[in-house]
């Protein structure tokens, strides 16, 4: 009953608007003392267009450099416009965080449902169902965590340390186990997802390949028990791993749902390991 209830509630349904947040620097690969401001992008098929977000938005902006953290929320909020810009002087790996507060939408229950089902929040359907909201209207509040992987200089062990697994403290995040640019192509990443710091198992993770010239790739995985994915990195380009994590809201004035997303971005350089 289930199923036929949604396929009659989902026919005809627009899909929603996508949520996809992320942090793309003009180069992934950078000589030391590189100036660059961090573009923050929110859309669809990792093109999207540059988000409009106000600096109130933001919650916290630090940078992770291979000795230090540096806490940027002040500099990047001072004004209302706001400003991503860092310093990247030592070589090896640093890492940009950025996270906002709660944004919040409203849509129709069809729209809704597609919606939970293209981006893979089945339990919140099945939540739907059985308390026979699936014709109510959602209405969400959405936050958003993005974080994005530079090289600076030439790829070094000693210089790469850990920064690359850095963890940032947001409510949900993606943490790689490895440093994607000590790969090649045609090696393997695993990538953790951390719901308030623990490994959240069955989150739909989505990874997106963008080649110049070429359509994005789209690949889509569940975390295991221990919140990981593994993927191949097929390819040169820039790359996405996103996911998303919906809990009924806990004040219910505002908004009936909290989402959470989270992504994480970088760099592979043309180099094959076959």
């Amino acid at each position: 009953m289930f199923g036929i209830a949604l396929i009659l509630l989902l026919a005809g349904a627009a899909t929603a608007v996508a949520h996809e947040f992320w942090l793309l620097p003009p180069r992934f690969f950078v000589a030391p003392g590189t100036r660059q401001n961090i573009h923050v992008f929110v859309g669809e098929s990792f093109t999207g267009e540059r988000w409009a977000g106000k600096s109130r938005r933001l919650t916290s902006f630090v940078q992770y450099t291979p000795t230090d953290t540096l806490n940027l929320t002040k500099a990047a909020s001072q004004t209302d416009t706001l400003h991503t810009a860092v310093e990247l002087r030592q070589p090896g790996i640093h890492m940009v965080a950025l996270s906002t507060n709660n944004a919040f939408i409203e849509l129709e229950a069809g729209k809704f449902n597609a919606y939970l089902k293209e981006d893979g929040l089945d339990n919140v359907l099945a939540l739907r169902q059985q308390r026979q909201e699936l014709a109510k209207p959602g209405r969400e509040a959405y936050r958003r965590c993005a974080k994005t992987l530079i090289q600076v200089g030439a790829p070094s062990s000693e210089a790469a340390k850990t920064t690359y697994g850095a963890v940032a403290g947001h409510p949900l995040e993606l943490v790689p186990d490895q440093n994607p640019y000590a790969l090649k192509i045609g090696a393997s990443l695993t990538v953790q997802v951390l719901a308030d710091g623990q490994p959240l198992r069955g989150a739909l993770v989505q990874v997106w390949q963008r080649t110049p010239g070429q359509p994005t790739q789209i690949s889509k995985l569940r975390s295991n028990q221990n919140g990981r994915v593994l993927f191949r990195l097929n390819g040169a380009g820039s790359y996405m791993v996103s996911t998303v994590r919906m809990e009924p809201a806990t004040d219910l004035k505002t908004a009936d749902w909290q989402s959470t997303w989270a992504t994480l971005t970088f760099g592979v350089a043309g180099i094959s390991g076959r």
